[in-house]
């Protein structure tokens, strides 16, 4: 009898593990299995009203709102401010062009914090207070697991929540 247990729980594993691996062969219909975006034919729209007015955003991947990956990029003007804030899942950044500047803290600071030029990258952690700026016109990707939330440090810096006053 024990024998006979054992070789029935080995075989319900070995059946649940080929059912998993085959799922896995096969993703979901609604994520593509390839992308191309070519720079030019980026479709650019004012940036979600969590950001500051002036900058701009387009999607490359994904749905940032959604569960899932995503992949943005963010189109700043010359002297571009990102009060202190963070991020419920990690955010990478990919410095395109222009040069970016990231600093950590509750406090935004020009004096402190790490210039990016293009071709620079960073990750911030989960829950990481920190704030960013532009020097030139910058872009920006960002990628990451949506959904995509920025939470302001400092409540009142919220642009959603100031313009709805």
């Amino acid at each position: 009898m024990k024998r006979f247990l054992m070789v029935m729980l080995v075989l319900g594993l070995a059946g649940n593990a080929a059912a998993v691996t085959k799922k896995a062969a096969h993703p979901a219909a609604a994520m593509p299995t390839h992308g191309l975006s070519l720079p030019d034919d980026l479709t650019w729209g004012p940036a979600p009203p969590v950001f500051q007015a002036g900058a701009q955003m387009a999607v490359l991947q994904g749905n940032p709102g959604s569960a899932g990956p995503y992949t943005v990029r963010l189109k700043m003007p010359d002297g571009y401010k990102i009060m202190p804030h963070w991020h419920p899942t990690t955010e990478n950044v990919t410095v395109i062009s222009g040069t970016f500047h990231l600093g950590a803290g509750d406090k935004f600071d020009e004096t402190s914090g790490t210039t990016l030029p293009a071709g620079g990258f960073g990750f911030l952690g989960p829950h990481m207070h920190h704030y960013a700026w532009a020097t030139g016109e910058t872009v920006v990707q960002v990628h990451g697991i949506g959904p995509f939330k920025l939470v302001y440090v400092n409540p009142g810096d919220d642009p959603s929540k100031t313009a709805a006053k």
